[in-house]
């Protein structure tokens, strides 16, 4: 006996399950004056939620279809490009139909700050490649730009009312996490988020499984003009064995476990979606550059653990040394990583642009903003006067960098860079000090008062008060040793003195 429950569909059959929900839909948007955002991705779950909402509103009169409707979509510009080119692709179609056919949707791509990106901060600043246990790109990438939208309509409307994708049958953690919004729900079918106060989610397939979502995106047309079985077939790519069929029986495995997210994740042991897009695709073999940088980052060692402590600096950011039973706690990526990785970048783009098919020849790996904004950290916040970017930039793509003239009253260029790290031979921290207090002095050079110098001199003699990596580890546990010998002394004499 088969007690596999029935699906959205089974349950009520196809055609009066889709004019239950189009009606559900037309009602929440018609009982109040709250403006909606749409999360959309472009893969098969928020787009059966947004032609579901799409359908439902251009069924209603004109004149009562004025509540606006933002279609929002993050890029976090490390997506996989075939994705970010359907997407792209899409929200374009999506403002033109939406305008022809005189509805309220407002397409949005939102993209996160320059100085929060994926490739300011790691190339940059020097952050490790995102871990699981220092996973700082989702915040920045994805979250943060979709907050910040959904944020200035709360502030410009009071509230907003968040239409989602999201389904129980996804996972069980995920199933978990809806019921238990669904129990604070302060009206009908609206939770409350979490993360924006006056902001409520309303989730229109919750229940829906795999086979619901393709059965209706495959048996409906597709009101933006985007052709849903290119939407399939771009989800049979990127599936190992090629196969994305169709439900028709309990024993045929159903489509949907492919995941689209950014080419540079490490979070995962190997971006199956894109390995499959060139195993299926020959044509895709452009994609290769990108996995090759990909599992760069994702160096592990012969044990099959992340270990890239070779490439980063002994030194967390600050320039202070941490120990972690009994070991260093290693911070960034060092220089001359970042300038390889941003080398290999450059020269990646370059090799697509070549060798890719038309929709990717002007594709950009990192935009001119972000160039710009990791030009300022590395000579600013990290005193690499060297200037490195504007020459690497112009020796991979063999044209002028675009960027303005860092600093017209620079002092150092590369000559006397060159003669200084000759004076300082083979001792790098040595050179970093030096560095670092001639850029100190230059940079207060030209101002009137010169609060905070003896600050940021002080913390360069900090950061630099080593011989080497050895010295800093054995003074750190010399000064953990003392610290711990001070607190037993202390805890004695309290108890003494309570005795």
């Amino acid at each position: 006996m088969n007690n596999k429950p029935l699906s959205f569909f089974e349950a009520l059959g196809f055609k009066r399950a889709i004019e239950l929900l189009l009606e559900e839909i037309q009602d929440l948007y018609l009982s109040d004056e709250i403006q909606w955002v749409i999360g959309y991705s472009g893969g098969k779950d928020s787009t059966a939620t947004l032609q579901l909402v799409w359908m439902a509103l251009a069924c209603l009169h004109s004149e009562k279809r004025v509540k606006p409707v933002h279609v929002i979509s993050t890029d976090t510009l490390v997506e996989n490009p075939v994705v970010a080119n359907w997407v792209k692709l899409s929200l374009s179609k999506i403002g033109q139909a939406a305008m022809n056919q005189d509805l309220p949707f407002t397409p949005h791509r939102l993209t996160p700050d320059p100085t929060q990106s994926f490739w300011v901060n790691l190339i940059g600043r020097g952050y490790p490649a995102p871990r699981p246990w220092f996973r700082w790109c989702t915040e920045r990438l994805k979250i943060g730009p979709a907050h910040n939208f959904v944020s200035s309509v709360v502030q410009a409307q009071g509230e907003a009312i968040m239409v989602l994708g999201t389904r129980k049958a996804e996972s069980a953690r995920r199933a978990q996490n809806m019921k238990k919004f669904e129990a604070r729900r302060v009206r009908d079918l609206l939770s409350p988020n979490g993360g924006l106060p006056n902001a409520y989610i309303y989730t229109p397939i919750q229940d829906w499984s795999n086979d619901d979502v393709w059965a209706f995106l495959l048996n409906t047309p597709n009101p933006w003009g985007h052709d849903n079985s290119n939407l399939l077939e771009l989800y049979k790519g990127a599936s190992p064995d090629n196969e994305c069929p169709l439900v028709m029986d309990t024993k045929t495995p159903s489509c949907g476990d492919s995941r689209f997210g950014c080419w540079v994740c490490t979070l995962v042991e190997k971006d199956k979606s894109m390995q499959a897009m060139l195993q299926n695709d020959l044509d895709k073999f452009w994609m290769a550059p990108l996995i090759e940088i990909r599992d760069r980052l994702a160096l592990k060692d012969n044990e099959g653990k992340w270990d890239d402590r070779g490439l980063r600096d002994f030194r967390r950011m600050t320039g202070s040394v941490q120990l972690h039973n009994d070991k260093v706690v290693h911070g960034p990526y060092k220089q001359a990583v970042r300038e390889d990785l941003l080398r290999d970048l450059l020269e990646a783009q370059e090799k697509i642009r070549e060798l890719g098919p038309e929709s990717v020849k002007d594709l950009e790996l990192i935009t001119i903003d972000e160039l710009k904004e990791i030009r300022r950290v590395w000579v600013v916040d990290k005193n690499e006067i060297e200037d490195r970017l504007p020459l690497i930039y112009e020796e991979v793509l063999s044209k002028p960098y675009p960027g303005r003239q860092f600093d017209d009253n620079k002092t150092f260029g590369a000559p006397e860079m060159q003669i200084l790290r000759d004076l300082c031979g083979d001792d790098e921290l040595h050179y970093q000090l030096c560095r670092d207090l001639l850029n100190i002095e230059r940079r207060y050079s030209s101002m009137l008062r010169r609060a905070g110098l003896f600050e940021q001199i002080e913390k360069a003699f900090h950061k630099g008060a080593y011989d080497d990596e050895t010295d800093a580890i054995l003074r750190a546990r010399n000064k953990r040793d003392a610290l711990d010998k001070a607190n037993m002394k202390l805890d004695c004499d309290i108890q003494e003195s309570s005795n």
